[in-house]
């Protein structure tokens, strides 16, 4: 058996809004908002804006179907969060595909009216990818940022806030990508030039999703390194939008890797690949990471641990006791094994280091916060070696510990720690899965480094026990209480009548500091959730693991 995520791009439909309003008038989340003045539309250009060119037209807002004063009902002041602040303000993940490939804000009037309906909810704001395949398809440092325009203007009308991730990887091969944005044209003709420019696995296997860390500082796109390319994309985002940022555009998420997560693409779903909860492979043989692993072995000492990564740790698919490397007693604990994973993860914390030391530079002094994201892999987390966790670049094991010098890397930068899997309890996980565990050593790793946290929810869930679940993390019994959540996803399927009521309750508990667990324990929306492996768990039942 298997279910598969459908995670629609629909909005609220237009002639729901009377029945939205309904829903959310009858239930206990029912919030009042002050009136505030109109807010003039930003400024729109019909061109292409190119590096340096700072020309702009300026345009009136967008006539949504509503005018202003309607519209304005749903304004309320925004309070800033700060971690003596027990309140934790819920945001809200648009669409994947919410600018279209040309560049356009996709389906404006259903957009205009979903925001309504979240801000009528309670919900502080949104985040939306800013996709790189999108933005600079058309050629190096021809940026169009005219849909993203529409949206910072529609959010602004609102009174709501927005998180802007800085999406350097491709859309599309992962779980609940529902659609596909490839990286832009141009990189792509490099990379068929060069093949090793993208990650490659031990078979020789290319993934194409996201630029190989190994050549981060060489100038292999048409002259300019790939942090260099970031760097001038970060830019060109802040020259457009100086005039948002601290204020309608609250953070900045900078995507270091897949799926915007600071990690190597261990376990790719694409084609069959890799299913859940197989230990994934080391990505570490493109040419370029195959020579900083030999100049590393070369310094250590010796040359034969430059040959190549480990060749007994097995396939995408299999287990830790498959495998000679990560079962028990294997050769991840010994001293190759050491040297190995601190020079794999090591790179991964370096590359990090780089674009958020660029991001710094570019957005300091803009008043909008950086966050960088890192995922939650949970399953195998109770065995000795982690194999999950190591593959994906994380050297987290019984004996070492991998969040805190990821938490210190991004607290030496001042940017808030953004972690998955906030909604998943370990019962309902295979054997030698514990998302609880993982992310009380999360909360611990940020609360020694001195980092803010932030959350999200791995799965498109609705129900009130993971809501309840999030509540319960959110609070700081044993670490860092959370800043800030991010819910994915919005579709039509969140603005159904009973997830609706659930996900209003959970706005305005997580406004009380997550002290309100009155949501029902079962997913009795009946949702789609996303099913890779099925575990017997009694007699009666049976319980579905979620990646």
């Amino acid at each position: 058996m298997a279910l598969t995520l459908r995670s629609s791009t629909s909005f609220i439909n237009i002639k729901d809004i009377k029945n939205t309003k309904n829903i959310d008038e009858s239930s206990s989340g029912m919030v009042c908002f002050t009136q505030t003045r109109p807010i003039c539309g930003i400024r729109v250009r019909n061109s292409m804006q190119e590096a340096g060119h700072h020309t702009r037209e300026r345009i009136s807002p967008l006539d949504m179907g509503r005018n202003d004063q309607q519209i304005q009902k749903f304004h309320g002041p925004s309070r800033p969060h700060s971690k003596t602040d027990s309140r934790v303000p819920v945001f809200v993940m648009l669409p994947l595909d919410a600018v279209s490939f040309g560049g356009n804000l996709n389906k404006p009037r259903a957009m205009n009216a979903s925001l309504m309906a979240l801000k009528s909810a309670g919900v502080e704001g949104v985040m939306v990818d800013a996709w790189w395949g999108l933005v600079e398809k058309d050629g190096p440092l021809k940026y169009n940022w005219e849909g993203y325009a529409e949206l910072v203007n529609m959010v602004q009308r609102h009174g709501l806030k927005l998180q802007v991730v800085m999406s350097f990887h491709q859309c599309g091969g992962n779980v609940g990508d529902s659609c596909s944005i490839p990286l832009p044209p141009w990189v792509l003709e490099e990379m068929s030039k060069n093949p090793d420019l993208v990650y490659t696995d031990r078979s020789g296997r290319r993934n194409p999703e996201y630029i190989s860390l190994g050549c981060d500082s060489l100038p292999v796109l048409r002259g300019r390194t790939p942090i260099q390319v970031y760097s001038d994309y970060m830019r060109s985002f802040r020259e457009r939008f100086q005039d948002y940022l601290g204020n309608v555009i609250e953070e900045i998420q900078v995507g270091m890797g897949p799926c915007g997560e600071l990690r190597y693409p261990a376990y790719p779903e694409s084609n069959g690949t890799w299913n859940f909860p197989g230990i994934g492979e080391f990505q570490c043989y493109d040419k370029y990471m195959k020579a900083s692993l030999e100049a590393s072995a070369e310094a250590a000492g010796n040359k034969d641990w430059g040959k190549g990564g480990p060749h007994d740790s097995g396939h995408y698919n299999q287990f830790p006791e498959d495998t000679g490397f990560f079962k028990k007693d294997g050769t991840w604990n010994s001293e190759y094994g050491k040297f190995f994973l601190e020079w794999y993860s090591g790179k991964l914390i370096e590359h990090g280091d780089k674009i958020l030391s660029a991001a710094r530079g570019v957005f300091q002094g803009t008043g909008a916060k950086l966050s960088g994201k890192i995922a939650g892999i949970h399953w195998h987390y109770r065995t000795r070696s982690h194999a999950a966790e190591l593959t994906a670049g994380y050297y987290n094991t019984r004996h070492h510990d991998g969040y805190l010098p990821l938490a210190q890397m991004l607290s030496n930068h001042g940017v808030v720690l953004n972690f998955t899997c906030m909604e998943m309890r370990d019962r309902e996980q295979p054997e030698h899965a514990s998302p609880e565990g993982l992310v009380r050593q999360v909360k611990m790793a940020t609360k020694s480094a001195g980092t803010e946290l932030a959350g999200e929810n791995a799965l498109e869930r609705y129900d009130g026990g993971a809501f309840s679940q999030v509540l319960a993390t959110s609070r700081s019994d044993s670490g860092n209480a959370l800043s800030a959540f991010t819910y994915l996803r919005m579709n039509k399927n969140l603005f159904e009548a009973e997830n609706w009521r659930n996900m209003v309750e959970f706005v305005k508990s997580m406004k009380e500091g997550g002290r309100d667990t009155r949501l029902p324990e079962s997913d009795t929306s009946r949702t789609d959730l996303y099913v890779r492996f099925i575990k017997e768990k009694n007699e009666q039942s049976k319980e579905a693991a979620l990646v």
